[in-house]
């Protein structure tokens, strides 16, 4: 039989199924290949981000323009975390490109009063998705210990989420984001705030002023 291995994955799964078929296995229980059980936790951020940097755990590392650990102060009140990278953001290696960005930057900037610099924005994947697609949950799974190794780093006073798919990848809250939206929830000891993605604002101008209002939770939190 002739296997043909399509991705590092499928390498990976292949080798673990064939050492335990070597040893008497003939069932075992579901497990994800992308996702990190045991690994050197690493001493500092500054260490975590050349982690993310020379990740390989999943196929995006072969379509990336480079990983994106993350961008601001290590000692944010403010942590941003948006879902994934951007086509922009990718070739760019700039967190506010784009209408996107620029609209996110005017968030941060003159609504709560912070520069750019001072907040720390990340994604809860690293690296830009196959043709702009979402990343698949294995790819998210790849990228979850490195999010929560920021959030110990950083210990922002808030966490300031942009759109569903984050707030649901990163709580695994997969409820109704409207019933969330705006509200400060307790997630580890911090304050988590969710609110409308840029692109959704961009898309529903209609909502800024909901926004506005979201925001303004936000900057009383501080």
């Amino acid at each position: 039989m002739v296997v043909i291995v399509k991705s590092y994955q499928n390498l990976i799964l292949l080798q673990n199924l064939y050492r335990l078929k070597a040893v008497g296995f003939e069932y075992i229980d579901h497990f994800n290949i992308n996702e990190k059980t045991s690994y050197e936790i690493p001493a500092s951020i500054e260490e975590l981000s050349a982690n993310i940097s020379s990740c390989h755990l999943c196929d995006l590392s072969k379509s990336r323009t480079q990983s994106m650990s993350g961008f601001g102060n290590h000692k944010a009140d403010l942590l941003v975390v948006d879902y994934s990278v951007s086509a922009a953001q990718d070739t760019s290696n700039n967190y506010y490109s784009g209408r996107s960005g620029e609209t996110l930057k005017n968030m941060i900037e003159k609504v709560l009063g912070l520069d750019i610099n001072d907040a720390f924005t990340t994604h809860c994947v690293k690296c830009k998705p196959l043709s702009s697609n979402k990343p698949s949950p294995s790819e998210y799974n790849s990228c979850k210990s490195y999010l929560y190794s920021q959030l110990e780093f950083i210990k922002p006073k808030v966490i300031m989420v942009l759109g569903e798919d984050a707030y649901t990848h990163l709580t695994g809250d997969s409820g109704n984001f409207e019933d969330v939206r705006g509200h400060v929830i307790d997630f580890k000891g911090t304050k988590l705030i969710p609110i409308y993605h840029p692109n959704y604002l961009l898309r529903n101008p209609e909502s800024k002023k909901i926004t506005l209002n979201d925001l303004n939770t936000i900057k009383s939190c501080f």
